[in-house]
């Protein structure tokens, strides 16, 4: 389930990427919802809210510990529950893939552009893409299971 979510969100991801520089010139904005969403197309050589502008490498070399550090947990947490006969709830799964998905693409970006293609501009919020929206999607899913345990 992890890996079918994660490739959904590259796909997704990439081809809106793909679509958008197409037909969008670099920070023109263009009005879906008038002074509330625009298709706004910028290239990020930073990561969130354009933080560490430039320093790709750095970013790259981050990205691709911390990918490592989730396969890692993964694997653990996955043995972990088959030992104890538990299994991992559909929400978390789909997270954790919605997580992994949103890396991943926007280190494709990193890797083949050297910046990352955002294009949603509701103009109170930095611009971003559906790799950040899937990323904080999935943040917030695991943080509400941390907060809000099921009971088991």
């Amino acid at each position: 389930m992890i890996v079918v979510v994660a490739v959904l969100v590259i796909i997704v991801d990439q081809l809106s990427k793909c679509i958008l520089s197409h037909y969008l010139s670099l920070h023109r904005s263009v009005p879906i919802i008038k002074h509330c969403f625009h298709l706004t197309l910028v290239h990020n050589t930073g990561i969130a809210f354009g933080m560490l502008k430039g320093n790709s490498h750095f970013i790259l070399l981050v990205t691709v510990v911390g990918l490592m550090l989730i396969v890692w947990h993964l694997k653990k947490e996955f043995a972990d529950n088959l030992t104890k006969q538990q299994g991992v709830a559909l929400c978390e799964m789909i997270a954790v893939g919605l997580i992994l998905g949103g890396a991943l693409a926007n280190m494709i970006d990193r890797l083949r552009l050297g910046y990352v293609v955002d294009f949603l501009d509701f103009r109170i919020w930095p611009v971003f893409n559906v790799a950040d929206s899937c990323i904080t999607v999935g943040a917030l899913i695991l943080l509400f299971k941390v907060f809000f345990p099921s009971p088991r």
